[in-house]
């Protein structure tokens, strides 16, 4: 069963970073009044709350201004081949890959800047510290499962959901 929302709310105070708990609760704040989805909101604040307890009591987020803090953390979620054969990992490491840049983008474009400096979300920048890239998977998308065995053919997005219809006839 999926945590709540506010179960995840009531475990920023268990950051042990209080300069962090702060930036985390801002975040949240952030993510509630632009109008974000709860889902949107946990998952970013589950991320942020793992990597800020992986950080410890001594490292706040202003001290990351390498990509080794991150990816040491990201390379966490990594499993062996006994364990997962079929690398699913990797969309957990992409998963919060990407939460950890979404925080950091707010931070450095948002959270840290005077009300005059702040800068529309549309015009972010990610940190170059941040600009880590995706592992890529050579597992089959659901879009490709559909399609073995069939001639391949390109297909506006518009007409998905009729090949999804099509094929589970």
């Amino acid at each position: 069963m999926p945590t709540k929302l506010t179960t995840t709310i009531s475990k920023i105070a268990s950051i042990p970073n209080s300069v962090n708990s702060e930036l985390v609760n801002d975040f949240y704040e952030y993510m509630k009044n632009n109008g974000a989805s709860e889902r949107h909101q946990n998952n970013n604040l589950k991320v942020m709350i793992a990597y800020a307890k992986f950080l410890g009591t001594d490292v706040s987020f202003y001290n990351i201004q390498k990509k080794e803090p991150i990816i040491a953390f990201l390379d966490t979620k990594i499993k062996n081949k006994e364990v997962d054969p079929d690398k699913k990992w990797i969309t957990t490491w992409n998963h919060n890959l990407h939460r950890i840049k979404h925080f950091f983008r707010w931070l450095y474009n948002y959270g840290d800047k005077k009300e005059e400096e702040r800068v529309e979300q549309s015009e972010w920048e990610t940190p170059s510290f941040a600009r880590i890239k995706e592992k890529r998977t050579k597992r089959l998308t659901h879009i490709q499962k559909l399609n073995c065995g069939s001639v391949t053919r390109s297909f506006p997005l518009s007409s998905m959901s009729h090949i999804y219809a099509t094929r589970l006839r």
